[in-house]
């Protein structure tokens, strides 16, 4: 057992080839909602989990769990993509997450933190970390999701960051249902970030 990393929310525990992510008590909230809390996000993080398993996405394949607290996953041996995006060939790999994303909203599943820092790079990119994730059909979700990745490309990767993203966009726009809706809201949700970083 080998404590990898710990955030605000979860402790990731490498056991092997799996990976434990074990959700901590927090002690600033009351004991009955705390629970509350981390039962839910541990049923949803698992429901998102097997529902990709499904449909073949590339992401940690879900060993079991106990809804109190923990989820046992596939350990994905690889370096984080954020890490060496701006040392591969970036546009290819750029339209591949832009393909599985919009696979991901094609099953109503938003991400919630699209990151080159949730992405592990194996044979291709794999997704990680879905314990903001979410099951929604509303465009404004997944607008926001397109947001979000657009934010860490520009934050992390700002040298290649427009290129990068066009080419996500673009196979975004080919493959997701109802893209043109999602693209449209997308641009407000960049308008209404732009009017309040003025304020």
């Amino acid at each position: 057992m080998q404590l990898i990393a710990q955030g605000a929310e979860a402790k990731l525990i490498r056991a092997g080839n799996t990976l434990v992510k074990d959700r901590v008590p927090k002690s600033y909230r009351l004991k009955e909602i705390d629970e509350k809390l981390r039962k839910f996000r541990t049923r949803r993080e698992a429901k998102v989990l097997k529902a990709l398993e499904k449909i073949g996405f590339p992401a940690p394949r879900l060993v079991r769990t106990d809804e109190s607290a923990w989820i046992e996953m596939e350990f994905l041996e690889g370096p984080v993509l954020k890490d060496v995006l701006e040392k591969k060939d970036a546009i290819p790999l750029c339209r591949e997450i832009g393909r599985s994303v919009a696979l991901l909203h094609n099953q109503d599943i938003i991400h919630g933190d699209l990151t080159t820092s949730n992405m592990i790079l194996k044979d291709s990119v794999h997704f990680v970390d879905f314990g903001l994730s979410f099951f929604s059909k509303r465009v404004e979700d997944k607008a926001v999701d397109l947001h979000l990745f657009r934010q860490a490309l520009e934050s992390r990767h700002y040298r290649i960051w427009q290129e990068c993203f066009d080419a996500f966009l673009e196979e975004y726009k080919a493959h997701a249902r109802g893209a043109e809706d999602v693209l449209r809201r997308f641009l407000d949700v960049e308008l209404r970030g732009r009017n309040k970083a003025k304020y």
